[in-house]
């Protein structure tokens, strides 16, 4: 029996270790080095595994130190960053390896009362402690289970898009309960269970700087995207106002030149006239939807990706559409279009084609926006920005926005060519 719960404990222990690894590379990625890869897991076996002992600073300072070097050996990120790591991961490493293996022992003790000594010669106690000893790895594991499902959603983005004044801000918060848990595991009292409410302090905070950094950059998000809609809003309106007298002197004029060409004047002045009403005429050739404001969105973009040398045609009737916003038309196309122009931009000339359908197909609004595009493994179809804050903005708003009506946005890259495609319910509106 107690080979059987020896060899349960050795698989719960590298079972707890894998889902510790897999969330520190979540929130930071390792070295791409497959040999890397296999030395950080078995180290992050020890580490994981560490036990801490009550006023030893060797325990508690090496293991530190150990932790610290792993995380800058191993994995990718900034200095902040992982500096992050070990302010936010360390205190709940040890902490929760400190309470189980405790209330392991105290449950042990409670149920026995038996001494360390007859333990050691008593096989059926012996017995008993093992099993307690690998229910408490049982704990341990399904806490970190639940850390990590409770964590996934926003783990992953948080290093690479906070900036170095928040993770100051998180690291200053994280501080406290990282001396804490220090001191007091250092300066053990007698009674070791006043150590427990610390130790749920430090994993709480712990877990709680991480919710504080989702919740930062959820915020900041949010505050750029209303800044730059608002702003394209305010663009667009100012352009609606710039078109409207655009079309009023465009009318006057057409019908100045047709008076011109068909009167008595010279022949030069007929022809002069002539050539300039074939000059405006362009403006009958922009692109009409049916939509004010989206007609000017899409000149706006077609004179962008003419001005790039990028084939652009678009086929939009929005003329019997009326349930989406301005703000919401300017996010679902501008963004995608923008898109679309910068992943065409590092094409060859002949390889730069925009192709833009929008319309009613049976009970939805759909938007279909394609762009060929670069086939690579750093490449997404659409653009690599270097501010990663800002990167990937305009799909998470198109989304929002497809959500916002009962829609859905998606992407889909296949053969050289980036698909994007929203549909919009129109019964429910």
């Amino acid at each position: 029996m107690i080979r059987f719960l020896e060899i349960l404990s050795f698989l719960l222990a590298w079972g707890y270790t894998f889902v510790f690894f897999w969330i520190l590379q979540s929130f930071l990625p390792l070295r791409k080095h497959i040999l890397i890869k296999i030395a950080a897991f078995l180290i992050c076996g020890y580490l994981a595994d560490s036990i801490i002992y009550s006023n030893d600073l060797g325990s508690l300072f090496g293991t530190m130190l150990l932790f610290f070097a792993y995380i800058l050996l191993f994995h990718q990120g900034s200095f902040m960053e992982k500096v992050s790591v070990i302010l936010v991961f360390y205190p709940a490493l040890i902490a929760i390896n400190y309470l189980m293996l405790d209330t392991g022992g105290r449950l042990f003790c409670l149920v026995t009362k038996a001494s360390f000594e007859q333990t050691q010669h008593d096989p059926i106690l012996m017995q008993i402690s093992t099993a307690f000893h690998t229910l408490s790895l049982l704990f341990r594991l399904i806490f970190w289970i639940a850390a990590w499902l409770l964590m996934r959603k926003f783990i992953s983005k948080l290093p690479s898009h906070l900036n170095v004044r928040t993770w100051l801000i998180i690291d200053m918060l994280m501080l406290a309960s990282f001396v804490a848990i220090f001191t007091i595991i250092y300066f053990m009292p007698e009674d070791t269970a006043i150590v427990y409410p610390i130790c749920g302090a430090s994993i709480f905070s712990s877990f709680g700087c991480m919710y504080l950094a989702s919740y930062l950059y959820d915020s900041m998000q949010t505050a750029y995207r209303l800044q730059y809609m608002e702003s394209q809003q305010d663009y667009y309106r100012s352009r609606a106002k710039d078109e409207e007298r655009i079309r009023s002197i465009y009318h006057d004029m057409k019908n100045h030149l047709l008076v011109l060409e068909g009167s008595s004047g010279t022949v030069a002045t007929r022809q002069m006239a002539k050539e300039l009403r074939s000059q405006i005429a362009d403006y009958e050739n922009y692109i009409h939807t049916g939509n004010d404001f989206l007609d000017i969105l899409i000149r706006d973009k077609a004179e962008r990706a003419r001005e790039k040398h990028i084939d652009f045609s678009a086929s939009i009737d929005f003329s019997s559409i009326d349930f989406i916003e301005p703000l919401n038309i300017s996010t679902l196309f501008g963004n995608g279009i923008d898109n679309a122009i910068e992943a065409s931009e590092k094409l060859p000339e002949e390889q730069r084609v925009i192709v833009v359908k929008a319309g009613k197909v049976q009970d939805f609004v759909s938007i279909l926006i394609e762009n060929n595009c670069s086939i690579g493994p750093d490449t997404d179809g659409h653009t690599t920005k270097a501010d990663t804050f800002l990167h990937g903005f305009g799909i998470s708003n198109m989304k929002k926005s497809a959500e916002k009506y009962g829609g859905t946005c998606t992407t889909a890259q296949a053969n050289g060519k980036f698909t994007l495609k929203v549909l919009l319910p129109i019964a429910n509106h």
